[in-house]
């Protein structure tokens, strides 16, 4: 091995072996607020959390488990822990580096003891990036070793991943599905950004179609996963689109963005929290809320007062949501998910908004 690559393998084990942010005594108030979370059996409801403090607001009689996105908050693993609820950290590794095995075992290590010291719960393994189906196995070992190092060091802990809304080879995410489903404790179905590559007219439309979000769960069900293995993931935001041309059917024509071989996709629009959207929707709206009954989801226009440019806005609401909560349920699915926490307006007019978004969650719990 010459002198640039001893430096490059000496720099990345460096940089593998030095946690982001560790504790050396339990922050909480009360001790056993440190230990794994130990819950009997139910469904899951998974809230990533992205940013700040606004977790305090969430329905924690109903919140089984935090995706901990954002800077890591002691206080916020204290008070989890304290309701029974799991927090469980960010893994994201590289693809390219899946296929150094130094590499991928040092970041395994890394991520258990990063565990470790801050008293969590488990991993969200969230890897997003292109890969081909000759690389797949390699993802799967990666999570299969990172499951079974978890559930050694730490009892009762939970490994999920992150995955498209479909498993045929979504933004060219061509993983090995169902050995992954086998390999970790759930799966957690993005079941949202689905126009990421749209091949047909590039026009604006629902971030979480119905349609499109029920046939993504029966291809993984047809691939012999369990329901028990498949967290249903749902959009607490939108897309507000510029529209280039507006039909008298409103039919938006949008900026053509390539993305991953396909002519256009989702990001010739902008995502937008719901609270964001609701005041919006509230002040700016020419149509007032309209509904898609192919989508099941909610849209409306409004005029842009800089440009003078129509936009659209595509989103979902208690009504859309409960659609999709309520199929996870006859279909039997291990929970749901929400992409994320944050996206509401916990203590300004929004609050009743926010408590409806929450409410809606009840169909899906109900017995």
């Amino acid at each position: 091995m010459d002198f640039f690559w001893l430096l490059v393998v000496n720099i990345t084990l460096s940089v593998l072996s030095t946690p982001v942010f560790s504790l050396t005594t339990c922050p909480c108030s009360d001790s056993s607020l440190c230990n794994p979370v130990s819950s009997p059996p139910r469904k899951e409801v998974l809230v990533f959390q992205h940013r700040g403090t606004l977790w305090k607001s969430y329905d924690w009689s109903i919140v089984t488990t935090v995706a901990m996105f954002g800077k890591y908050d002691p206080d916020l693993m204290c008070y989890a822990h304290s309701k029974g609820a799991r927090v469980v950290l960010l893994g994201d590794l590289p693809v390219a580096q899946l296929t150094n095995s130094t590499y991928t075992k040092l970041w395994i290590k890394q991520q258990v003891k990063l565990a470790q010291d801050q008293f969590m719960d488990g991993i969200n393994i969230d890897i997003e990036e292109a890969l081909p189906n000759t690389e797949a196995p390699l993802l799967t070992k990666l999570i299969s070793d990172t499951s079974k190092a978890f559930h050694e060091a730490i009892p009762g802990s939970q490994v999920s991943t992150d995955v498209m809304y479909s498993p045929n080879c979504i933004n060219e995410c061509c993983f090995d599905y169902k050995g992954i489903a086998d390999a970790c404790d759930f799966l957690m179905l993005m079941s949202y950004d689905e126009q990421s590559q749209i091949y047909g007219d590039c026009i604006a439309m629902a971030n979480s179609p119905y349609n499109k979000t029920a046939k993504g769960v029966s291809e993984y069900l047809k691939l012999g996963i369990s329901p028990d293995k498949l967290v249903l993931g749902v959009p607490w935001y939108g897309y507000d689109y510029t529209c280039l041309h507006l039909t008298q059917d409103r039919v938006c024509s949008i900026a053509k963005v390539p993305f991953r071989g396909a002519p256009c996709s989702d990001a010739g629009g902008k995502q937008v929290a719901y609270f964001v959207i609701q005041q919006i929707l509230a002040a700016n709206s020419t149509t007032g809320r309209l509904w898609n009954s192919t989508y099941e989801a909610p849209y409306f226009q409004y005029k842009n007062t800089e440009t003078g440019r129509t936009h659209q806005m595509w989103y979902d609401d208690p009504e859309s949501l409960s659609y999709r909560y309520k199929y996870a349920k006859s279909a039997d699915l291990r929970g749901i998910g929400v992409w994320h926490g944050d996206c509401l307006d916990y203590d300004g007019k929004g609050k009743q908004q926010a408590k409806e978004m929450w409410e809606a969650i009840t169909s899906f719990l109900q017995v």
